[in-house]
């Protein structure tokens, strides 16, 4: 199936980006997904106030704001610089949980700082659960980190192999397996160290284990530390579908050390970037803009463009996450591409195509979708492909997903989205837009 030619970019495109972001009353605000991108996306030309970006939030829909979406006068995240002399802490942000709220540490290098791991492990046992391919460049410094000036710490470890296609019950057990025979017991804190996949396994375990204990997340992919170690989703794949088994579990921090991207893969490196061009379409239209002038910077891997993408990343994934923490409403607004996109990684074979570039093609249907519905004109839907191609990822999905294939795999997650979709008008068929994207 070929990348759907109606999105082809304009050549008289002109992205409307200064050096430094700054609102525009010609921008599009964000792609406002009401509840799934499967729903489709909606993107609006907004202007004035409503496009802040300090003052992000959610109040009650009125009469001048259809969607229900615009600026709350304050935001739950919050940055503060470094607590201590001479960290190495460039930013720290709060996801606001009440007595649950726990803190993501970004910087360089903080996988030498001690304390910052220190201060979150309670217990005396820690398990750090790990890969094959992130155990022989980090662990031993993790390990370092957790027992430097700590004698009292026991530090077990359990590596499992790497890959999509090992998150699942099996794999996991090798977890408990590992804490059992350590005789962890409930003061026990669990490390995960790696991607989206060992972060989402790593949690469940801990959320299961002795029905619950502490655990850390140091995400060492971009897309683990923009998008997957933040907000407490947790979870295995089922061969029917992508993360249907798991739960909402909290880490206690999320330490993220820039520097671990140096040993990422290129193609790694652009599946992450596929989440943080979502913030910017879903909520973030001057980060949106500034992507469109820094995408080249993102992937030659340019220090200070990569830190500023994962701290703007991570304030809009921890302010929604502290506003809907199990995915009441807005939360959803962070699945833009995502059906499509888990239905790609399903039908492939899991692993086949990584996460960010199912995801990358599976944004392009949910714009087309939109376009459709005729909640987006043509203009936005250049700049989202625009963006995409930029990014180097898919903008199409491949061609062994044909459209029954497609259909048989999202059957699983349509009867949950459905209901959301009573907004609608009573003439619209939902079926018949899902169908025309997909044909």
């Amino acid at each position: 199936m070929a990348a759907f030619p109606s999105l082809r970019p304009s050549s008289g495109f002109a992205p409307a980006l200064s050096a430094s972001p700054r609102r525009s009353s010609s921008i599009p605000a964000a792609l406002l997904v009401r509840r799934h991108d499967i729903s489709a996306v909606s993107l609006r030309s907004l202007s004035g106030d409503r496009l802040g970006v300090k003052q992000r939030g959610m109040r009650p829909r009125s009469s001048g704001d259809p969607l229900g979406i615009c600026c709350a006068s304050s935001s739950p995240v919050v940055e503060k610089a470094a607590a201590a002399a001479g960290s190495k802490v460039s930013t720290v942000v709060d996801v606001d949980l009440g007595n649950r709220s726990y803190p993501i540490y970004i910087g360089s290098d903080l996988l030498d700082e001690p304390d910052l791991l220190q201060r979150h492990v309670h217990g005396k046992g820690v398990l750090i659960v790990t890969n094959t391919t992130v155990a022989p460049l980090y662990l031993d410094k993790v390990v370092q980190a957790l027992t430097h000036g700590n004698p009292n710490v026991s530090v077990e470890s359990v590596i499992l192999p790497d890959g999509e296609k090992y998150k699942e019950m099996n794999t996991l057990m090798k977890v408990f397996d590992k804490a059992i025979e350590s005789r962890l017991d409930r003061r026990c804190t669990f490390v995960a160290l790696g991607g989206g996949v060992i972060g989402d396994m790593c949690g469940f375990a801990a959320a299961s284990f002795l029905r619950g204990v502490n655990f850390i997340q140091i995400p060492t992919t971009l897309m683990a530390q923009v998008d997957s170690s933040v907000g407490g989703k947790t979870g295995v794949n089922h061969p029917l579908g992508k993360n249907m088994i798991g739960t909402f579990y909290q880490p206690q921090c999320v330490l993220i050390d820039t520097d671990t991207l140096n040993t990422l893969p290129d193609r790694e490196l652009v599946s992450g970037i596929a989440e943080v061009i979502k913030y910017g379409l879903i909520r973030d239209a001057e980060f949106f803009e500034w992507q469109e002038k820094n995408m080249q910077a993102l992937l030659a891997r340019d220090p200070s463009a990569l830190a500023y993408a994962i701290k703007r990343s991570c304030e809009n994934k921890a302010e929604v996450v502290s506003l809907d923490e199990k995915e009441g409403g807005l939360r959803a607004t962070l699945n833009l591409g995502h059906t499509f996109g888990h239905a790609i990684e399903n039908g492939l074979g899991y692993g086949e195509w990584l996460h960010g570039e199912a995801v990358g093609a599976g944004t392009v249907m949910a714009v087309d979708m939109s376009r459709r519905l005729g909640w987006i004109d043509d203009s936005v839907v250049e700049r989202a492909l625009s963006i995409l191609q930029q990014a180097r990822l898919p903008t199409g999905p491949p061609d062994a997903m044909t459209v029954e294939k497609f259909k048989s795999i999202m059957a699983v997650r349509l009867l949950e989205l459905f209901p959301f979709l009573n907004w609608l008008p009573k003439s619209c068929n939902p079926n018949q837009f899902i169908s025309e994207t997909l044909g």
